[in-house]
């Protein structure tokens, strides 16, 4: 797949709330997972699919109710895709919350191998 591609299948998963199938289908294995900073229970740094698809579980474990999900257009260069997301959810035991964060991947050979988050 070449990087529009996968920048138009990434956000289109994405806005379906559908993270993990798109970590399955687009990400490569050795993949890397870059948080704004260690928190929350989370590393700085997660890498490879398995450790990222586990974060994933374990931040829909601590979500009670998503609202809704908003992606905005991707930015897309030859090796790198850039969006927003913007997420209302309900954390469990919280008030209800937007998320709002830049969202950069890198990509390879035809696969996402890094993403990194920006608040």
């Amino acid at each position: 797949m070449t990087t529009e591609q996968i920048a138009a299948r990434l956000t289109e998963l994405c806005r379906q709330g559908q993270f993990e199938s798109a970590q399955k289908e687009l990400y490569a294995k050795n993949a890397v997972s870059i948080e704004p900073e260690a928190s929350g229970g989370f590393e700085k740094e997660t890498k490879g699919l398995d450790a990222i698809i586990k974060k994933g579980h374990k931040f829909e474990q601590m979500v009670g109710e998503t609202h809704s999900v908003f992606v905005s257009t991707p930015l897309v260069s030859k090796n790198a895709i850039a969006f927003t997301l913007n997420m209302d959810i309900t954390m469990k035991g919280k008030d209800r919350n937007t998320m709002s964060e830049l969202c950069v991947y890198e990509v390879k050979d035809g696969k996402i191998v890094k993403e990194e988050f920006y608040m």
